[in-house]
Formats: structure tokens, sequence, C-alpha cells
């Protein structure tokens, strides 16, 4: 039985949002498949299509994504950006109080829908959970989920948001504070960090986004480095890059050795966990709750998602 259809997620209000172009039908029969075989049901978001957008728009503010990012308006990057917003504001205008956001071109791990109940108990650790990433990034674990899978703090920037959760503090950043666009959406919301809010990764990721798919985003108006401009504007771009990292090192590196101190969890809650389980939970050490000792693991254990993640650029 699928968990999330009485158990715990449930009862926290779990939203599904897949996002999808109209016209990529393959894509949605294929990551129909892919969730129908988990019994994940889910809504369909229909994509914001770049080819329809005539800009300017104010949603997009072409200086300042030239000035931070050094590069042209990529007429699909502010479609997939737009599509990403409507899932937040689609979270916002409903009851729910989480929303899982996958993209229409990865594939999904058998055991998304434990990992989703298990996430839902550590609420309180994240805003933001990456479930995906196309980048190879170290991962610091701090509270293991499952036998197989735990939460990690990343120190470095991680690209890609083929799927994520989000609650509904991290939905209205994402309506205020991003808006306009001014970098692509994957790099935007890695930025959490400076909003006061908390993101994790699950380690090993579940969701794999190189499943060998075209990216729509790079199909859009010729090869992707038509979108660059010339190396004189990275003048404000680099600076700008150096203060982010060193930014995102410190105040992640702080809520890590928080995390791997203190624990992952209030006291209350885990004391509410606790008298949740159920003798055999407590008999056989339920890995659902998690690990008691709450410590850094800086074991490197590749998936075979992550043997194939590309280099961020």
């Amino acid at each position: 039985m699928n968990p999330l259809s009485t158990g715990y997620a449930s009862r926290h209000s779990l939203i599904t949002f897949v996002i999808n172009l109209d016209r990529a039908e393959d894509r949605l029969h294929r990551i129909r498949a892919n969730l129908d075989r988990i019994g994940l049901p889910f809504e369909r978001v229909s994509a914001i299509d770049g080819q329809q957008l005539v800009l300017p728009i104010r949603q997009f503010s072409e200086s300042r994504y030239r000035l931070f990012h050094g590069r042209r308006p990529n007429p699909a990057e502010i479609g997939c950006f737009l599509s990403h917003i409507e899932c937040a504001e689609r979270l916002l205008a409903s009851s729910f109080q989480y929303a899982l956001v996958i993209e229409d071109d990865v594939d999904v791990a058998e055991d998304l829908p434990e990992l989703l109940e298990a996430a839902l108990h550590t609420q309180h650790a994240w805003d933001i959970l990456r479930l995906s990433t196309v980048s190879s990034g170290k991962k610091h674990r701090f509270h293991q989920l499952t036998a197989q899978r735990s939460l990690a703090i990343s120190l470095t920037r991680e690209k890609g948001s083929g799927a994520y959760l989000i609650n509904r503090d991290a939905a209205r950043w994402f309506v205020k504070s991003l808006l306009p666009m001014r970098l692509p959406f994957d790099l935007a919301f890695d930025l959490e960090f400076l909003a006061g809010l908390k993101s994790a990764f699950i380690d090993p990721v579940p969701i794999c986004q190189n499943t060998g798919l075209p990216s729509q985003i790079q199909l859009v108006q010729g090869k992707r480095r038509s979108f660059h401009l010339p190396r004189w504007t990275y003048a404000t771009v680099i600076p700008y890059r150096l203060w982010l990292e060193f930014a995102r090192i410190a105040l992640r590196l702080v809520r890590l050795v928080n995390v791997s101190l203190l624990g992952a969890l209030p006291v209350e809650q885990k004391q509410r966990e606790t008298k949740d389980r159920t003798p055999a939970d407590l008999a056989a050490g339920d890995p659902e709750v998690g690990c008691e000792s709450l410590q850094v693991c800086l074991s490197e254990r590749p998936t075979d998602c992550t043997r194939q993640a590309i280099s961020a650029q």
C-alpha cells in the first residue's frame, strides 16, 4: 500500500505537481508511468511555453539578468522559471501545507513514497527539500531518513530543479522575492540562505535528472552558447558569484554545525514521534524516525545517478 494514502504525509497535506509543456505529450506519458508505478497521484501544471513569450514582461528583469548572470534572455529558461513560480502560487492558493514539484524528464526511485513519508516527519529541518541534482558536490549527512537515505546539507552550489519538496514559507519566498526573474530558477532557489530559510537534500537523491532526454531549455534558439555575452560583462558576474559562494558556505556551515551538535529536530517533535511509534517500531529501531546520534556522515557513496552527474558550469 502506498504510505501516502493513509499515513503521515496525507495528514500533513501534500500535493504533487508535474510541470509539463502542452506540446510534450510523450514526456507526460513517461512521467505518468513513473508515478503510477509507485502509486503517486499528481496534478499536471501546464508549463509556460517560452516560444510563446513576447519580451519584455514584468516578471523578468533583463537588466539584472545580464548584470548577475551574464547571459542574454533565453525564453525557454524564462518559461521554466515562471512554471515553477506557478506551482508555488498553486500551493499558496490551496489548503495544502507542502508541495512536491517534479519536472517531466526525470526518473523516480521505487522508494519515493516511503521517503516522502519519512521526510514529512522531519519537516522542521527544511523549507526546501531537494530530491534531485545535476551537480556532483559533496552532501554532508546529518539525519537518517531510511536505511538507505539521509537528510544532508550541501555547502556548494547545486544546479538542477528536477524535483523538490517545499512548504508554504518557501512558496511565499518564491512568489514574493524571486520575482522579477534575474537568475535561472535552479540558481535562484539555491539561495534560500539569504532569506533565512533551510534547504536540505535527500542523499543519495531518489530522483535522477540525467535521463538522456534533451533539455527543452537549451533547444530554443540554437545552441546554449548563443546566449552568452562577451567576457567583459563578467566584471559584474564574477564578484557577485564569489560573494554568493562565500555566503553559501558560511551560512550553511553554521547550520550544519548546529544540526550536528544540537540535532535536526526540535525536542518536542522528537517526543511526539516517539509517542506515535508502535511497539514493533521501537523494537525494530524504525529508521523512519531517524538516527539518534545525528552525526555528520562524510563518506562518499556515489549512486547510479550521481555517477552520471555533470559538473556545475
